[in-house]
């Protein structure tokens, strides 16, 4: 069959300079997305030219062009200018590195703290500017909720509430299920749920009167069930659902609602060795006998090896993170979700696209590996009695919630 003659190289000019144009409007970012996008323009431009005519050839170029263009341009921002934003959990972590990145841009801050003597308040009050406001501030207290909302509603009357980044976020134990103490889950839940419920709720008039943004920090463990963070993954999972329903009630007064499931980073509560060695003796001497001998030591000495290395591989530059958060304040159009860290398309895919085994399987291998309990291992007794009896709590948290 004969081929239709490829445009002459004076149309190949004016199309590369169309394309340079449209690169130069799109303010992207030279990095690997780019440079993978770019590979797979041209390899897409040599399969065309052999299998399409030059009009389904064009037309599928500037297709894929424009789609790679649309998904890598950074959105349209709106100017900072005098906005106010208010965000949890700055003592630490995302919170203080998100304050400190706000605070340079131009926002007035407005950052909660645990403490206002802590280490990470005293950063924040050495290296900031006075726009900074600290807050002291326990989720798991309607006094100190209340407190702050009274403040910030007395001090944006004139400007306005811009933002609220509910980032505090809190977990007690990392264990099984049946290992892990009820009261853990209404310690995850208590702040990573129902104080962050009562402040935005608190907050909804102000956001609603500047048709403001919700940001809210989850995680990839309420989406998926990580082995041995049940307690954390379940608070979070109904943090993900609750900020699903505001968007869609908050839409027709204007307020975008966006959620960052982030990866694993190396925020001071990961670096925190001693801490997750101190749960593990307290859920050790706190186990019931029956579980003791159904599930033995050496099986929780397991879990928690494994996670602590999965912690070793923590990526230690926030900026993904920071990124994620400063665009979903700014951004004309911010997603409704956002996903900053190594690997986790990878993750998201095998969990909604592959068999189920296949997804646990994944879970195992790169988090939490299997490890049978001590009675399922062949020529071990089985205990007498299943456990009736519930973990007793395992004292306070190394870790004050937010």
């Amino acid at each position: 069959m004969e081929r239709w003659p490829w445009p002459s190289g004076g149309a190949w000019l004016l199309v590369a300079a169309r394309a340079l144009l449209q690169l130069l409007r799109a303010d992207l970012r030279l990095g690997r997305p780019l440079l993978a996008a770019l590979a797979l323009l041209a390899a897409l431009d040599w399969l065309c030219q052999r299998l399409l005519p030059p009009p389904a050839a064009l037309a599928v170029l500037a297709a894929a062009g424009w789609i790679a263009l649309s998904r890598l341009a950074r959105p349209p921002r709106l100017p900072v200018a005098t906005r106010v934003v208010l965000i949890t959990g700055c003592d630490s972590g995302f919170g203080k590195e998100a304050a400190k990145k706000l605070d340079a841009m131009g926002f007035m801050v407005l950052a909660t703290v645990l403490g206002l003597e802590s280490p990470g308040a005293l950063e924040l009050r050495a290296c900031c500017s006075p726009r900074l406001r600290l807050l002291q501030m326990d989720l798991t207290k309607s006094a100190d909720i209340s407190r702050v909302l009274e403040f910030t509603k007395a001090h944006t009357s004139s400007t306005g509430l811009w933002g609220l980044v509910n980032n505090a976020g809190h977990n007690d134990v990392v264990a099984d299920v049946e290992l892990s103490p009820v009261a853990t889950f209404r310690n995850c839940m208590e702040v990573n749920f129902f104080g962050m419920l009562e402040l935005t709720k608190g907050l909804l008039p102000l956001l609603r009167r500047s048709k403001g943004r919700i940001v809210t920090v989850g995680s990839p463990a309420g989406d998926m069930p990580y082995p041995c963070l049940a307690a954390y993954g379940t608070s979070k999972a109904a943090v993900a659902l609750l900020m699903d329903t505001f968007s869609c009630e908050l839409l027709p007064w204007g307020v975008k609602v966006s959620v960052i499931q982030p990866g694993c980073f190396r925020t001071e509560s990961v670096q925190n060795v001693n801490r997750w060695e101190q749960r593990k003796e307290l859920l050790l001497a706190n186990l019931p006998q029956e579980l003791l001998q159904a599930y033995g030591e050496d099986y929780i000495e397991h879990f928690h090896g494994q996670f602590l290395h999965s912690l070793s591989l923590a990526l230690p530059d926030f900026s993904p993170v920071l990124d994620a958060i400063t665009d979903a304040l700014l951004a004309t159009q911010p997603r409704r979700r956002y996903y900053p860290g190594r690997g986790l398309g990878l993750m998201y895919f095998i969990h909604y696209y592959l068999p189920e085994g296949l997804r646990r399987r994944f879970l195992q291998t790169f988090f939490i590996s299997h490890c049978l309990p001590r009675a399922l291992r062949p020529g071990q007794p089985r205990p007498a009695q299943d456990a009736d009896q519930d973990p007793e709590p395992l004292g306070p948290s190394p870790e004050t919630a937010h």
